[in-house]
């Protein structure tokens, strides 16, 4: 006799409400890596806590979700440029030039710390305007993200 999925141990039913909760959580985690303020950590502890889904998807959505949202920064570097010096424009160029030497004073590598509050988004849209090459962004803030999201889940399994 072949087990059956109601059986099984530990698999989700993917069910329209967790489908919800996972698409929640990836959008949570998309909108706090922009320039929005939002705080992912919280919605995936919640998540966690709730201990309906499985630990791995909610780690690896919430860290989609945020890196996703690390390109939507990166493309908007990329693009920025071209309105400075524009009235409109949001940012000074003594302001952005700060920026521009800090990232070369600390290069690519700094983007380990693009998961860090305050400093993570402006240096992942920096990251862009300074074209800093997609692969090599994308590998960087990838770690970073994985890195903020595996301690969130250690501490709310009680790993630590």
């Amino acid at each position: 006799m072949t087990p059956s999925l109601e059986s099984a141990p530990n698999i989700e039913k993917l069910t329209l409400p967790h489908l919800a909760a996972y698409a929640g959580l990836f959008l949570a985690s998309l909108a706090a890596a922009t320039v929005l303020p939002f705080q992912s950590e919280v919605v995936l502890f919640g998540m966690l806590m709730a201990e309906h889904y499985q630990v791995w998807l909610l780690v690896f959505v919430a860290s989609l979700g945020n890196i996703l949202g690390s390109g939507v920064n990166w493309l908007l570097g990329r693009l920025i440029t071209r309105f400075e010096g524009r009235p409109w424009f949001p940012v000074k160029r003594e302001r952005l030039a700060r920026a521009e030497d800090w990232y070369h004073r600390y290069g690519r590598w700094s983007l380990l710390m693009s998961w860090v509050p305050i400093i993570g988004d402006p240096l992942t849209i920096v990251a862009g305007v300074l074209r800093e090459p997609l692969p090599i962004f994308l590998a960087l803030v990838s770690v970073a993200k994985l890195g903020r999201y595996i301690p969130v889940a250690a501490v709310a399994q009680q790993w630590l």
